[in-house]
């Protein structure tokens, strides 16, 4: 009872608008942004160090990586947990999640307070990073839905930029309090996502597949049609999802069975490969571990390090930018081949320059990579490090969470959305864990083999990844019932594109088959 009054009561006005309906759901994004900077911003911290007896290489990675290992689990708690309690109700449960692993984290005594606190706050961070794409690519209108979903990916950017920077401020702070404060402050947004939430509409697609038709008709008219539900595109939208339904329920029960079926498969697998690809990028790395590329690079000093480790964040935070506002013109298969072409050319730059000019040295009693007396060549480092982040912040990052939020069906979107968010955080987690000791052994090379995985990428998105863009999740299906599984670029802008006249027509057309059948 208490979960049916959460789930219909909603705020018309905010459902009119869809910016703030299509972004505000984007605060649960934001909240991976503040791990990932919660973290590279201690490393260097000395009451960090000294609380948690200087962790080596294999400890540090350990404690980085204990969040996408929670993440990894919560992602596939969304499997069930979305279609069961609806996509409302999951991203308010991630919330109160985090709040409590951040509790845990601001008042750990050691390193196992520490990785439990991350693993709590993950498992939030994975439900979250997996439904609400699913939330914003089922609420909003197909000419904006690119854009709106990529604000997922801007709010990484912004979750990352302020808590670099509380966690910059706090640095000044003598004790445990240097790295306690930020760490708490962190339960601020998850409070306003919780509460925020509960004014905003469930899913309408949700709704259909869950025999309340007339709640999905009125959310649409107002998310569409200024409560008209009379309206074009809210009678196309509702006869395309209702049509949808009913054909997936003659398909047969839910299962994850249905992931492996013809035509789901394929986009199961492009979805994974997507995440996956993502991280082996080596963004995230380059995130989480931004100080020491940068101490390999020679750039010495405690504060000098972290205003150039600021300056990545926030280029990261305005790059995402022009993504968001011309994914849809854009389109999101180019972004994604350009994006990885760029980023594998950066890092063999930084690659190239690290194992020409550097050497095993010491910093603060670990053997690293190091460029000593080279300040040209640090400079060159840190430059092609901060092309190497917007590369992938005006491409991959949004398109990233915007494709597999659209690809799959009805049926399976909840299931099938989360298994390509476990796919990433299956692929954080090892990375988080096996840079640092990486770092320490091949050094430079590093950088070529991650430049190398970006190649690779971009031969994938050549080849199998159809164009997505300006279509509704319903006429989706038709771009990939045109097959081309490796020769994508055969799939024209216009395949799929239908008006009411034309969903009107299939709709007939569906009838007299089934009376013909029945007959």
């Amino acid at each position: 009872m208490v979960f049916s009054i959460i789930r219909t009561h909603y705020n018309k006005r905010i459902a009119a608008n869809p910016y703030i309906v299509g972004t505000f759901a984007c605060i649960g994004g934001g909240l991976f942004g503040l791990d990932i900077s919660s973290m590279s911003g201690v490393l260097s911290n000395p009451a960090y160090l000294k609380t948690f007896h200087n962790p080596g290489s294999n400890a540090q990675g350990a404690i980085v990586a204990s969040m996408p290992a929670g993440s990894l689990i919560g992602a596939l708690l969304v499997t069930k947990l979305a279609d069961w309690l609806g996509r409302k109700l999951t991203i308010i449960s991630a919330s109160l999640i985090w709040i409590l692993g951040a509790a845990l984290q601001s008042i750990n005594q050691n390193r196992g307070m520490l990785v439990a606190g991350r693993i709590i706050a993950g498992i939030s961070v994975g439900m979250s990073s997996a439904v609400v794409p699913v939330y914003q690519s089922e609420i909003t209108a197909p000419s904006i839905r690119g854009r709106l979903v990529s604000f997922q990916q801007w709010s990484i950017t912004w979750g990352i930029m302020l808590q670099y920077f509380v966690q910059f401020g706090c640095s000044y702070i003598n004790g445990t309090a240097s790295f306690r404060i930020p760490w708490g402050l962190q339960m601020i947004p998850a409070i306003i996502l919780g509460i925020g939430m509960m004014w905003f509409p469930e899913s309408p697609r949700w709704l259909m597949d869950h025999d309340q038709e007339r709640e999905a008709l009125q959310i649409l008219a107002d998310l569409h049609g200024g409560g008209n539900v009379d309206d074009k595109l809210v009678v196309l939208e509702f006869e395309e999802i209702r049509q949808q339904v009913d054909f997936e329920r003659q398909e047969g029960a839910k299962s994850y069975a249905d992931l492996f079926k013809p035509g789901v498969l394929r986009r199961v697998i492009l979805g994974c490969s997507l995440q996956m690809w993502s991280q082996l990028s080596g963004m995230n790395v380059m995130m989480y571990y931004i100080i020491y590329v940068f101490q390999g690079a020679g750039l010495t000093g405690r504060r000098g390090n972290l205003i150039a480790d600021s300056v990545q964040y926030v280029l990261n935070m305005l790059f995402t930018v022009p993504a968001i506002i011309y994914i849809d013109r854009w389109g999101r298969r180019w972004m994604m081949i350009l994006g990885s072409f760029f980023m594998g050319i950066f890092l063999c730059l930084v690659g190239g320059l690290q194992g020409g000019y550097g050497e095993w040295g010491n910093v603060d009693g670990s053997p690293v990579w190091v460029i000593n007396n080279q300040p040209a060549v640090t400079k060159a480092i840190i430059v092609c490090s901060y092309l190497f982040v917007c590369s992938f912040a005006v491409t991959m990052g949004p398109a990233s969470w915007t494709y597999p939020a659209e690809i799959f069906p009805m049926r399976v979107r909840g299931k099938a959305v989360s298994v390509s968010t476990a796919t990433n955080w299956l692929f954080n987690f090892a990375l988080a864990w096996a840079v640092p000791p990486a770092l320490t052994s091949i050094a430079w090379k590093t950088y070529f083999v991650f430049a190398t995985f970006n190649f690779a990428a971009t031969i994938h998105f050549l080849f199998c990844f159809p164009e997505t863009a300006q279509r509704t999740l319903e006429e989706i299906e038709e771009v990939f019932n045109q097959g081309h599984t490796f020769t994508a670029w055969k799939i024209k802008r216009d395949v799929g594109k239908k008006d009411l006249d034309d969903v009107l027509a299939d709709k007939v057309e569906k009838r007299s088959v089934q009376v013909k059948e029945s007959v």
